[in-house]
């Protein structure tokens, strides 16, 4: 007896091949479907049963260089940074400009509170605690006639 193929393997692989065909190209911002790229946050996204917690890197970043925000069931962090030093003396004036970008979007499992996210960043590491909302009781009970 021969064995059936599951259809989900191929789907599995479609999918694979796709997205490396996406990340070898130039200028894709891979950010947006998850994929990270070239200024990439690496984060870490834990369900701790009330809550989720989210631990990013930014190093070198101040927390006033760094944007959190959470709208339905996406979470979003933007870091940016401009330096600018200028030196000066009689005979010649040197302005060396830089400027840095991180940003990262995901999606959360489940839906949040999004009025008790709280977050913190110390040494370089940006936590953000994201309370579970509580599951719709029952939705609303419909008479019959």
């Amino acid at each position: 007896m021969s064995r059936r193929r599951n259809p989900f393997d191929d789907l599995e692989e479609f999918f694979e091949r796709f997205s490396r065909q996406f990340e070898d190209q130039p200028g894709f911002d891979q950010d947006v479907f998850g994929m990270g790229g070239s200024n990439r946050m690496s984060i870490d996204l834990a369900d701790r049963d009330e809550e989720f917690v989210v631990t990013a890197d930014a190093p070198g970043f101040s927390k006033e260089e760094i944007d959190v925000r959470v709208t339905d069931r996406r979470l979003t962090i933007e870091a940016n940074r401009d330096e600018r030093s200028e030196e000066s003396d009689e005979i010649y004036l040197r302005s060396e400009r830089h400027s840095e970008a991180l940003r990262r979007t995901i999606q959360l499992p489940e839906p949040v509170e999004e009025d008790g996210v709280s977050a913190t960043y110390k040494n370089g590491v940006l936590t953000i605690t994201l309370p579970k909302r509580e599951p719709e009781t029952g939705g609303k009970s419909i008479d019959i006639e």
